[in-house]
């Protein structure tokens, strides 16, 4: 009539149901942890590629070395622009840069000739020192190329620089790294083949 159940019976159910219970504590622990350490990563991936191109926007950059002008009837009709990598810079992909031109006769958005498009300003890359001829790929601290502008009416300006003009100019690397160039026409050209700015 009466059941009776022992404490020998309650202590196994007792015992089964906490097994349950830790056994999907754990299930339910491992899958979070799985998923903390998936998102860790990536994270982390994530921040080392962010760091990445923000070092290079900020180290990728060219420095001016020296700026001449050719002079032709006391105007400057070739701007030479000697570059090499700042320190701690990369490799610096010049055909792949960009150059704002900055002048009296107006601004200007250039590419290197290879990327230009017809009827678009440009600007062309020389060798002055490259000892594994990666031109136009600043690779190596020695290596010195040379950005040039002909800045006369055929190549999309208004014409060459006379005495005393002023000019800004903005060289930005692929990877977002600017180099502010400036320079100034001299007073007097009269009688000079070559000048430096």
């Amino acid at each position: 009539m009466f059941e009776f159940i022992t404490d020998e019976e309650e202590r196994g159910q007792v015992g089964i149901g906490t097994l349950i219970v830790f056994i999907a504590m754990v299930l339910v622990a491992a899958i979070a942890a799985g998923v903390l350490i998936n998102t860790a990563g990536f994270l982390q991936s994530q921040a080392e590629q962010t760091g990445q191109q923000a070092s290079s926007q900020v180290s990728d950059r060219v420095q001016e070395v020296v700026t001449t002008g050719n002079v032709t009837d006391s105007e400057i009709e070739w701007v030479n622009v000697t570059v090499t990598k700042a320190p701690g810079a990369g490799d610096i992909d010049l055909e792949n840069s960009t150059v704002t031109w900055i002048g009296p006769s107006g601004t200007y958005s250039l590419v290197h000739q290879n990327q230009s498009e017809s009827g678009n300003e440009f600007f062309t890359v020389n060798d002055v020192s490259d000892s594994d001829d990666s031109s136009p790929v600043l690779n190596d601290v020695g290596d010195r190329l040379q950005l040039s502008f002909n800045v006369t009416e055929t190549d999309g300006f208004t014409g060459p620089l006379q005495e005393g003009d002023k000019v800004t100019l903005e060289v930005n690397t692929v990877s977002g790294a600017t180099t502010t160039i400036q320079f100034a026409v001299p007073e007097s050209l009269s009688g000079k083949n070559a000048v430096k700015l």
